[in-house]
């Protein structure tokens, strides 16, 4: 089974920045996709970033050109680099893996004055 550690979370001002990483491990064969999504108390949860095994990106509107999701080379490691960040973005933010369906354990951003 596919297990997903997130890590990077925490409060931070309007246009501020955060990193967030997720590692995946145990079961995983090969380099998988792997995406953040988020969540607020009463919403869906909704796709943040995806990059897919050949590297391929795709981003959510609301964080285009702010957000960059990225892999360590050759690893199933991803981060997300988010900058200017806006007190929208304040969510659980949780790590997927996409060919196993595995979620981490979430981190919370809280962006706040």
């Amino acid at each position: 089974q596919v297990q997903l550690v997130e890590s990077g979370g925490g409060l931070v001002q309007p246009g501020g920045s955060l990193r967030l990483s997720c590692a995946a491990s145990g079961g995983v064969f090969g380099i998988i996709g792997m995406g953040w999504y988020r969540q607020t108390p009463g919403k869906e949860r909704e796709l943040v970033a995806l990059l897919t095994r050949s590297d391929s990106t795709n981003y959510a509107d609301s964080v285009k050109g702010r957000f960059t999701i990225s892999r360590d080379n050759g690893r199933n490691t991803v981060h997300l680099q988010m900058n200017f960040l806006k007190p929208a973005d304040t969510a659980v933010y949780y790590c997927n893996a996409l060919e196993y369906g595995s979620w981490g354990q979430g981190t919370q951003v809280i962006v706040s004055s």
